[in-house]
């Protein structure tokens, strides 16, 4: 496993463990306007945000089209300002586990729709970690009262925290975690203030007091200005599947900070919980999966009697030294053309799998006939 993924998945993990130890401060704006609260933890998200984007940021918003512009809107009502409403309906006639239970079945969805939408199967270990993690939040938060509207409302949170995972994923390309942050964040705010306006009135605002002011800045400045970018870092570096098998790592981190306050305790159901979540995020980001050692390449031209060929040694351990070898006299087990079909393992580009990772300081050969790529000499 590469270095890259490694960051990746880090990013995932602490962008979700600080969502669910936001929970606590949820509860403390429990009586603050809700649309006016969303409002204020956008905007000064948006303000902590600006410093961050560096230049040409205002070039690359312009450069979105009317397309992106509105998935961008839809990404910020569904899975922004939509997810928090529905998770405040939906508790208003259940109990809390119950949107819990819904979202965290969220990995479930996930590994199900992104291949879809891109044509293709699920892939096994994903959709298998996927539902160990969603037994694991639901191992953690139990099951609780509730009735037919918390239910619909459960729904929507599971429908809004998918679309805050999927709906990112064309547009983060173009604009970079931390762009899409700020850019999510101004639309969130704006939307927020017109929900206010129709649900609320005036009466959308009001001055907070010293623990709501607490609550709503840790809200915008660690977990939407942290939190985002990290998530966002991280979905760009493994995919948006293997990133949302984190988000079993919310209500565990929320059963684990919850004794903190008093809001609930950490027991025997809590800790197995856990260790399924855990199991989960192992077995579906590839942590728990063999991998075969990367072949060591000598390229060509470094030997005089080489005529423009490259030489593998299969299964050679990272590090040690490679003996050059003639073509002509290669034995045939070690021999690899360069021209013709592709090699074993590759697809039919020629290119090596996109999950096999490279091993370490290991250069990839250029293709035969065409000039080296930018990614031809290993990982940035």
């Amino acid at each position: 496993m590469n270095m890259n993924r490694i960051r990746g998945m880090s990013l995932a993990a602490f962008a979700c463990v600080l969502v669910g130890a936001s929970f606590t401060a949820n509860s403390v704006l429990g009586d603050y306007p809700y649309a006016g609260g969303q409002a204020i933890r956008y905007g000064l998200a948006l303000l902590l945000l600006l410093p961050l984007v560096g230049r040409g940021a205002a070039t690359a918003v312009r450069a979105l089209t009317p397309r992106q512009w509105g998935r961008v809107a839809v990404l910020a009502a569904v899975g922004m300002v939509g997810f928090n409403l529905a998770v405040l309906a939906a508790e208003r006639t259940a109990e809390p586990a119950i949107p819990g239970v819904f979202v965290g079945c969220a990995p479930v969805v996930v590994a199900v729709l992104v291949p879809a939408l891109s044509g293709r199967r699920p892939t096994r270990p994903v959709l298998y970690g996927a539902l160990l993690v969603a037994a694991g939040a639901f191992t953690v938060q139990g099951w609780g009262r509730t009735d037919l509207a918390g239910i619909a409302w459960s729904v929507a949170a599971l429908g809004g925290e998918v679309g805050f995972a999927v709906l990112a994923v064309p547009v983060l390309k173009p604009l970079g975690p931390k762009l899409l942050s700020a850019t999510v964040c101004c639309v969130a705010a704006l939307e927020s203030l017109l929900a206010g306006l129709l649900m609320d009135g005036t009466a959308m605002l009001r001055v907070p007091t010293g623990q709501e002011s607490v609550a709503l800045v840790w809200q915008a400045a660690v977990v939407t200005v942290v939190g985002f970018v990290c998530w966002y870092m991280g979905v760009q570096r493994i995919g948006a599947e293997r990133a949302t098998l984190f988000s079993g790592l919310i209500p565990v981190s929320a059963a684990m900070t919850a004794p903190l306050v008093a809001t609930g305790s950490y027991g025997a159901a809590q800790a197995v919980g856990s260790a399924l979540v855990g199991a989960g995020v192992a077995l579906g980001s590839g942590v728990l999966g063999r991998r075969a050692p990367a072949p060591a390449v000598v390229p060509a031209g470094e030997h005089a009697r080489d005529k423009g060929g490259i030489v593998v040694r299969r299964h050679a351990a990272v590090g040690a030294p490679v003996h050059r070898q003639h073509r002509e006299d290669a034995p045939p087990e070690t021999r690899r053309p360069v021209t013709g079909g592709p090699r074993e393992g590759e697809g039919p580009s020629g290119d090596a799998p996109a999950d096999q990772d490279p091993a370490p300081g290991a250069r990839r050969p250029a293709k035969a006939g065409g000039p080296a790529r930018p990614g031809d000499h290993g990982p940035v």
